[in-house]
């Protein structure tokens, strides 16, 4: 009987541990899903259309289930706010003009650069230069120098790098405006990020954007790629500590890169795929020394 109630216990512990793990598996392939579903609008509103669909629905639904008018933000916190909404809305519009001319993996490997740099600035540990030098690794395997890169689009490196950038300023002004309670900051920051990306993709995909099918998947897209994704990981942030967290995330550039094969038939070279798992790498080691990685997520 004791050795039954040991198992049962050991297997219950099992359970409660993977749980958080299975939450934050199913929110990175619903992020990319939706990904790969935007791509698949680039041809009929392009880039600057869907992050218009993408921002605006998603700042429509945050504002009504968080209702951040209720405690409006105080004129300490505007500033924090607007770089940290302008941030958020540059990072979606660079990251989507990336996947529209290279792999959705290979564009997501490049943007988490950005928390990256963001976790290991300032250090002086030894060890953390090694994900320095694993991540610049990654980086050059995927410039067009080489053979086996020459297929990558040089100007969507470039979007990708940008969205990388703009992770790294969102992280730094996300967390000074994060001290707004019950996710106001997000609502508002959307909110700001709307207000630029809506007028942007109105003024390039026009009526385009009221075609109902493009309409619905744009919907998809909100809800796939910034409502779950969010709800999924506030769960999981309360089960697992932040450097786990961070790790598991590491995972995205595979992720994106399996979504992007199954869904859009994107195909990637053996050179490519070693310069995800040096960037992955990088991340992973970076998240296991001090889980920077895992704040700032969008």
């Amino acid at each position: 009987m004791a050795n039954a109630s040991i198992e049962s216990a050991t297997a219950a512990k099992t359970e409660a541990a993977a749980l958080p793990l299975l939450i934050l598996l199913a929110s990175l392939l619903s992020q990319y899903v939706g990904a790969a579903s935007a791509k698949s609008l680039f041809p009929l509103v392009g880039a600057e259309g869907v992050t218009g669909l993408r921002v605006g629905l998603s700042a429509l639904m945050l504002l009504a289930l968080l209702r951040p008018w209720r405690r409006l933000p105080g004129r300490a916190d505007l500033g924090n706010l607007l770089v940290y909404g302008a941030t958020l809305g540059a990072m979606n519009l660079s990251i989507y003009r990336a996947m529209e001319l290279i792999p959705i993996g290979i564009a997501i490997a490049i943007e988490v650069t950005g928390p990256l740099a963001v976790a290991l600035l300032g250090s002086r540990r030894l060890k953390d230069f090694l994900w320095i030098a694993c991540a610049a690794v990654g980086l050059a395997l995927l410039l067009p120098l080489r053979e086996a890169s020459s297929a990558l689009n040089p100007v969507g490196i470039a979007y990708a790098a940008a969205a990388a950038f703009c992770w790294a300023l969102y992280i730094v002004f996300g967390k000074r405006a994060s001290a707004l309670p019950g996710g106001q900051a997000v609502a508002w920051g959307m909110l700001v990020a709307a207000s630029f990306t809506v007028p942007l993709g109105i003024a390039h995909a026009g009526a385009g954007l009221l075609v109902p099918a493009v309409l619905l998947t744009g919907l998809a897209v909100a809800v796939l790629s910034s409502m779950v994704p969010y709800l999924l990981e506030m769960m999981a942030l309360r089960r697992l500590p932040s450097h786990v967290f961070g790790l598991a995330v590491s995972a995205s550039p595979a992720v994106a890169a399996l979504i992007g094969f199954l869904m859009l038939g994107e195909r990637l070279s053996a050179v490519q795929w070693a310069a995800i798992a040096c960037i992955m790498c990088a991340s992973a080691g970076s998240a296991l020394g001090n889980g920077a990685l895992a704040k700032g997520r969008r």
